[in-house]
């Protein structure tokens, strides 16, 4: 990984409460999927999958020991403004919780306090008794097109286990992570036969001085939110109502989950001839 800055420095003193800054910091590092530069996850082995997990539980563990918040995150495609077409994540450290952070502690805490168990938890075993929004599971892992999606293809990779953070995923559990990436992302690439664009990260438990807290009511998942609609160039965009009121489904998550789920497993790239 490369370590570059993450935040810039804020601005001075204010004198008006409606201009307000604080000082952040953090730390920003970059990791490359792979050797190859046009080797994406999809047609990479399940072995060098394994090893991007591994990694991204070691920065995980080694950046959470001092910074509340790190998010692991994937841009990829021009379509999502990724100018480096190199596969590759990357990671920011940061001394705040950002906004996502500080709904999804909200939430699961009120879930947790009313109901008894963890939001995500109790919503991945849902997803898999029912599964009208179910895309591809195995052992450890399901993959859904979320009940609240707005995006059309957007998905949730879950672990029927109680887990707080990447780095505490047992060794099996990351095996089964690469596969069932692997899988989603196979299904993606299926889907128009291009390379699929998305921004994806992981959420978790936050970490540096809320490691000594209890957490038991996070869920680790991954977010997948692709932007491509009806084709390979053919996007959605949140635009006039969108923008100005609140999202609107092209397709529901269960006709979205449909299509992606009956999707091959074998990447088109990679079909016989």
């Amino acid at each position: 990984p490369v370590s570059l800055p993450a935040l810039c420095p804020p601005p001075g003193d204010s004198d008006h409460p409606l201009f307000q800054a604080a000082a952040a910091r953090g730390v920003c590092k970059v990791m490359c999927f792979h050797p190859w530069s046009d080797l994406t996850l999809p047609l990479m082995s399940l072995a060098e999958i394994r090893a991007v997990i591994d990694a991204w539980a070691e920065l995980a563990a080694e950046l959470g020991a001092s910074y509340p918040w790190v998010q692991i995150f994937e841009n990829k495609g021009a379509m999502m403004g990724c100018s480096n077409p190199h596969p590759h994540c990357q990671v920011w450290a940061s001394s705040f919780l950002p906004n996502e952070a500080r709904l999804e502690e909200r939430t699961q805490r009120q879930h947790r306090r009313r109901h008894g168990v963890p939001m995500l938890l109790e919503y991945a075993e849902q997803e898999a008794r029912r599964k009208e929004r179910l895309v591809v599971e195995n052992e450890d892992w399901l993959v859904v097109v979320p009940y609240w999606a707005t995006w059309p293809f957007q998905t949730l990779l879950l672990p029927r286990r109680h887990v707080l953070r990447l780095q505490d995923l047992r060794d099996g559990e990351r095996d089964s992570l690469a596969s069932i990436m692997r899988r989603l992302l196979i299904k993606y690439d299926n889907l128009f036969q291009v390379s699929f664009p998305y921004s994806m990260g992981w959420h978790g438990a936050p970490t540096g001085p809320h490691l000594r807290e209890d957490c038991g009511h996070w869920q680790l998942h991954a977010h997948y939110y692709p932007p491509l609609l009806r084709s390979a160039t053919v996007r959605k965009f949140m635009v006039g109502y969108e923008m100005l009121a609140q999202a609107q489904r092209d397709l529901t998550p269960e006709q979205a989950a449909e299509r992606l789920r009956s999707l091959p497993e074998v990447h088109y790239k990679q079909r016989p001839q």
